[in-house]
């Protein structure tokens, strides 16, 4: 399980810009990214597996198209309970705080790619413990929840 890539964006509701490294603030997430912030929703995570298959069925898509901050390999962010404890890198530390989300209306990442599996496929989490992390870097699950 690791980081395939980190990406942030100005702007909610565009693409996101892949980056190597990145510090990732406690109660706060990716620095310089628009979606960071006091809520529930500060780091969003997606397999990379996810991408592939989008690109499989023919969409136009890499890394930090569905605008999500990290993209993983080897997780199945789905089955991982709200709760669940993750550390990326040696010293990030987040929390699940929730599965997929509810898209009201059609974004630019949607028209450019012709659909958005983050709704379906995607996590968001909270930051507990800050730090930097780059691509590359492994991602244990630390604490299951339930």
């Amino acid at each position: 399980m690791k980081i395939v890539s980190i990406a942030i964006s100005k702007k909610k509701g565009t693409r996101k810009t892949p980056v190597d490294e990145i510090f990732i603030s406690k109660d706060h997430g990716l620095e310089g990214d628009a979606h960071a912030g006091k809520w529930h929703r500060q780091v969003s995570l997606l397999a990379s597996e996810s991408i592939e298959d989008a690109r499989r069925q023919g969409l136009d898509v890499t890394f930090g198209d569905f605008a999500e901050n990290i993209a993983t390999s080897g997780i199945d962010w789905k089955a991982i309970p709200i709760g669940t404890r993750v550390k990326l890198g040696s010293t990030v530390l987040v929390e699940i705080t929730q599965i997929g989300k509810e898209c009201h209306n059609k974004c630019a990442i949607y028209y450019k790619a012709g659909d958005c599996i983050m709704p379906r496929e995607g996590v968001f989490a909270r930051v507990l413990e800050a730090g930097k992390i780059r691509r590359g870097d492994e991602i244990r699950i630390v604490q299951e929840h339930g």
